[in-house]
């Protein structure tokens, strides 16, 4: 029917930036990171690890609209930090926190794994 194809969900399309970054003109230190082709999982674990941070005032996401595949950050900090600085923080502090959770899970997993037996 109308609906556009599924690769569109997750392939950025050629010029378009994976994550832009927009400086509110109103509120100081504060900004938009608009992050293309993601949605609700990414959104969440995102705003969960920005609110971990004491210099984050705020932090939130929205999705625009349910057939635009991208997510808007919003982040206000204090003035010991920057947005741009909180953003990298925590996507710095998901990578370690997720490449600790596979190392782990890759250990139980090679405990219950069944040895093959030499006859």
């Amino acid at each position: 029917m109308n609906a556009p194809d599924r690769y569109e969900h997750f392939v950025v399309p050629e010029g378009t930036k994976k994550v832009s970054y927009e400086r509110d003109t109103k509120i100081v230190n504060a900004g938009s990171f608009t992050v293309e082709r993601e949605d609700h999982t990414i959104g969440n674990i995102l705003r969960m690890q920005l609110h971990r941070d004491p210099n984050v005032l705020f932090a939130g996401y929205k999705l625009p609209h349910p057939l635009q595949y991208k997510i808007l950050v919003r982040i206000h900090t204090t003035n010991q930090s920057s947005p741009s600085q909180a953003y990298n923080q925590a996507i710095s502090d998901l990578d370690k926190e997720l490449e600790h959770l596979k190392k782990v899970f890759e250990e139980e997993k090679s405990r219950y794994e069944v040895k093959p037996r030499d006859y």
